[in-house]
């Protein structure tokens, strides 16, 4: 396997580039870096036993005696363009097509969007939730384009709540600080020292009112705690 030499690794700058399994030409793990970045991930699926989507891939086209194909898309380059080119192409192949395992950077504040979803992040209008109402902010569970009944089962169980929750009588579903569902509460039950609920889609005057909109007088950056009593 080659390496830039010292002359190369002075003059390339930063770039993006991009590994290709030689058996489908398939573009599976996009990246950015500098020297001989590009290189060091063949390093680590032959120096180390670490596993991981990429790795093993890598390890199967060595094990065929076979190259993987590596690519500089962009280069000489500033920090911020490499993050930005390098999102932008995770954004466009899908992360779920390639073995990175993380998103590209700010991703969600500037990356791929639906139509909606640009209205939803530009456009959403702050709220004053007048009903008494838990917000559970769903950040790690949530998933684009996940199903109804998805987001009921990521909201529903199981959380950290004090007794206060016997007089809630709706759920909002938060993600990025935006209502992506509204639950009426039917009930609660407990999972060891945690509690879900069993509810339903509340009705369509409560979801006219605050589906898609801002929580930005509730949920303040920073904070960690995922669930916010509004009374």
């Amino acid at each position: 396997m080659r390496e830039f030499s010292q002359a190369v690794c002075e003059r390339i700058g930063n770039y993006v580039y991009v590994l290709k399994d030689p058996r489908t030409s398939n573009i599976f793990y996009i990246g950015k870096g500098v020297g001989n970045r590009v290189f060091q991930h063949v390093f680590g699926a032959l120096e180390t036993s670490y596993e991981s989507d990429k790795l093993n891939l890598i390890r199967e086209i060595i094990n065929q005696n076979l190259e993987v194909e590596h690519y500089i898309l962009r280069h000489g380059l500033t920090t911020e363009q490499a993050f930005e080119i390098e999102s932008a192409c995770i954004d466009l192949l899908g992360l779920e097509n390639l073995t990175n395992s993380v998103k590209g950077h700010d991703s969600w504040e500037r990356g791929l969007k639906t139509v909606n979803e640009v209205l939803q992040h530009y456009d959403a209008k702050a709220i004053t939730i007048t009903e008494p109402t838990i917000i559970i902010n769903i950040n790690k569970l949530y998933k684009r384009f996940m199903t109804d009944e998805d987001l009921y089962l990521s909201t529903k169980q199981s959380w950290v709540l004090g007794t206060k929750k016997k007089d809630a009588k709706y759920i909002i579903a938060s993600y990025r600080g935006l209502v992506r569902e509204v639950y009426e509460i039917e009930n609660w039950y407990q999972i060891n020292n945690r509690w879900g609920f069993n509810g339903k889609i509340a009705s369509k005057e409560i979801r006219d009112k605050y589906l898609n909109n801002s929580l930005e007088n509730y949920i303040k950056k920073g904070n960690q705690n995922p669930i916010r009593y509004t009374f």
